[in-house]
């Protein structure tokens, strides 16, 4: 709960800030709120730092956290685990077969997916397509794996057992994917099968490294296809 909370109020004071730099650099087109609150939540590039910036923050505080309470550092914390050869091989054939499903499943509920969604509508030109899936496959993973299957899975399996915590673990992967996917129930049941993927990856392996490498891979295998959807992300409309 405490990090949660950290996670929360690191959100909103990067927000904050970023939303003061926004403003102030666009201070002399003389906007109003509402065209630069609509101006800033378009734009990728701050988008991108907001999040980093709060990310980091995180993952400072979840290090401290570690090694004040328990003196182990992070990665022994979280049970990171590095894999030998064949496990991470294993790992990167399944975060392709989950996007094979994840891609599945897109073909079967595409009549309940909206056409235009609110993490696409930020895919409007090439530099912030490629800086957000630079984001995407390089960064996002990392903390979210670390957060999700690191801290909050274990965490709740000592009290829950781990059909529970997998399931709340997933929920609250999904919940934070809501707002970019318009809290649209069909690409967020998508997005909840994908978290208990990988909240199961994390019990049966006990490696938040092997998590990271799934969920990095199905990441990567998704925005390739964008990629070849889009020609190079140079045609966005419609994606």
């Amino acid at each position: 709960m405490l990090i949660i909370a950290v996670s929360v109020g690191a959100l909103f004071f990067c927000t904050i800030i970023g939303f003061g730099i926004y403003g102030f650099i666009h201070r002399g087109q003389h906007l109003s709120l509402d065209e630069l609150s609509k101006g800033f939540s378009g734009d990728a590039l701050y988008l991108v730092f907001v999040q980093l910036a709060a990310y980091l923050a995180v993952v400072g505080f979840m290090a401290l956290l570690s090694w004040t309470r328990h003196q182990l550092s992070l990665p022994q914390a979280i049970s990171w685990n590095t894999p030998s050869r064949r496990p991470a091989l294993f790992a990167l054939g399944g975060g392709l077969c989950l996007a094979l499903i994840s891609d599945i499943g897109n073909a079967v509920l595409n009549p309940w997916i909206p056409k235009s969604l609110p993490i696409t509508e930020l895919f409007k030109d090439r530099p912030s397509a490629f800086l957000l899936a630079g984001f995407a496959i390089l960064i996002a993973p990392w903390v979210e794996e670390m957060f999700f299957r690191g801290f909050l899975y274990p965490a709740l399996a000592r009290y829950t057992g781990a059909l529970v915590s997998i399931l709340i673990t997933a929920g609250a992967f999904t919940l934070l994917h809501g707002a970019q996917l318009g809290y649209s129930w069909a690409p967020l049941l998508l997005i909840f099968i994908v978290g208990v993927a990988l909240t199961v990856v994390r019990a049966a392996t006990r490696s938040v490294a092997v998590c990271v490498i799934v969920h990095m891979t199905y990441n990567f295998i998704l925005l390739v296809e964008t990629f070849v959807a889009t020609h190079g992300f140079r045609q966005m409309q419609g994606f």
